[in-house]
């Protein structure tokens, strides 16, 4: 039996997952990570993820950093540690250090790409690694008294070249490093050339695997999604401090979404298969940065009819709602308000005006069983109310017959049916003996 549970899951989970199997096909990624995720044990585990993304047609542009590398060799060298305002300052021995470093890291990500073993996930992968001058950069100069040397910022990322691998279905591995045209090398921030890469390339997503559990809210529970506008007020709120390196890939993210990245992922890196849960699941694994909703409330419309009626199926086989037809449905598909989640109705209501009486009916609410508990029913229901003023409703009457203690928990107060309007009262079911509840808005 356990192996049997087990099978099905397995085949529920790989179900799930192919609408974003689809959806991920031939589209740009790119993914940011430290030189703490290359020095883990598990490290490995990382790259076998990032494999099977090339190998479902992702086109990867990786980011690596370097700095625990960087560090370990200036320490060996007895050379000090120049921090400011979380930047480097690059001298002749740290520059030293920062081209030894990123060339060995570089190569040990290359040969973790090039393993083919017949017993590990890498067999057959054949995954081919291009990197080069992909990053032209300019000196960061003197900042607030401070000359920082030959640290840099990104000028321009050669995007043609880049392009021209990932059609080649090459992986590109960019290096925090970045060089001028005359001749010069910069140590640059990974944060800067991976937020730099999405936006010359137009990526669809870019993704952070942090060192931190990822971005908290107060409680110390995960923020699962931040619209634009909330990452740009978390950024400027004084009420709380984030970590610096939180603060940085916000701060990242935001540049990132207004300049055309559709969306920005920020993952814990310790978390095992976090790439895979952010994005082969549809509640992921950390945070989204998205220039638009990722979940939406908004008026149904035709194409919405089938995710509709996937929704209260099960709702109507129970008999808490009224059996619908494909075709009824599509007649009144105006009526209708869905929540939407990343392309899935997961909520939706009815509202059917009786302009003469100024009464309107809520009809055919229903929340995914795996949504609630979140207040989504509740705030579904304050849409809908808002609705209803906004067309002169002064009265909203709802039929129940399961969920009468939730109703009137929100405002509603029992009624007969005597109480609705006529041309209701006519179609009323009394075989179905239906409850009546009525709000004053």
């Amino acid at each position: 039996m356990p192996e049997k549970n087990n099978n099905k899951s397995f085949v529920n989970s790989f179900r799930n997952s192919s609408p974003y199997i689809n959806a991920h096909r031939g589209r740009t990624f790119v993914i940011a990570f430290g030189g703490e995720a290359v020095a883990d044990a598990n490290f490995a585990h990382l790259v076998h993820d990032i494999a099977l993304l090339n190998t479902l047609g992702v086109r990867l542009v990786l980011v690596h950093g370097a700095r625990p590398q960087i560090e370990q060799r200036l320490r060996a060298r007895g050379a000090a540690l120049h921090y400011v305002h979380g930047l480097r300052v690059t001298d002749d021995a740290a520059l030293a250090c920062v081209k030894e470093a990123a060339g060995a890291v570089r190569v040990e990500i290359e040969a973790l790409f090039s393993m083919g073993l017949a017993n590990s996930p890498m067999a057959g992968a054949r995954v081919r690694v291009a990197s080069g001058n992909f990053v032209i950069a300019r000196p960061l100069g003197v900042r607030h008294g401070v000359d920082y040397l030959h640290t840099g910022e990104v000028r321009r990322i050669d995007g043609a070249a880049i392009q021209k691998c990932l059609d080649d279905n090459a992986v590109v591995l960019l290096s925090p490093i970045g060089y001028s045209p005359t001749g010069e090398v910069f140590n640059l921030s990974a944060e800067d050339v991976a937020t730099s890469a999405a936006i010359e390339l137009h990526a669809e997503k870019l993704l952070f695997l942090m060192e931190a559990p990822g971005l908290v809210d107060a409680r110390k529970r995960l923020v699962q999604q931040l619209t634009l506008d909330e990452a740009e007020h978390m950024l400027t709120s004084s009420k709380r401090a984030l970590p610096e390196e939180t603060k940085r890939h916000l701060g990242s993210a935001v540049r990132a979404c207004t300049h055309g990245v559709r969306r920005v992922h920020l993952l814990s890196r310790h978390i095992d298969g976090a790439l895979l849960l952010e994005l082969f699941t549809r509640d992921g694994a950390g945070t989204l940065i998205a220039a638009y909703p990722y979940e939406d409330t908004r008026q149904a419309v035709i194409d919405d009819v089938g995710g509709i009626l996937e929704l209260i199926a099960p709702l109507e086989q129970e008999g808490a709602l009224v059996r619908r037809s494909r075709e009824r449905l599509e007649m009144e598909i105006g009526h209708f308000t869905v929540m939407e989640r990343d392309g899935m109705v997961i909520a939706c209501a009815a509202l059917y005006p009786y302009p003469k009486e100024r009464v309107a009916e809520l009809a055919c609410l229903a929340v995914h069983p795996d949504y609630r508990g979140a207040g989504r029913g509740a705030a579904l229901l304050q849409h809908i109310e808002r609705l209803a003023r906004q067309n002169g409703v002064q009265r909203l009457f709802v039929l129940t017959t399961h969920t009468a203690h939730w109703f009137v928990e929100r405002g509603f107060a029992a009624a007969k049916t005597a109480d609705l309007p006529v041309a209701r009262q006519a179609l009323y079911n009394y075989r179905r003996n239906s409850k009546v509840f009525v709000k004053r808005l």
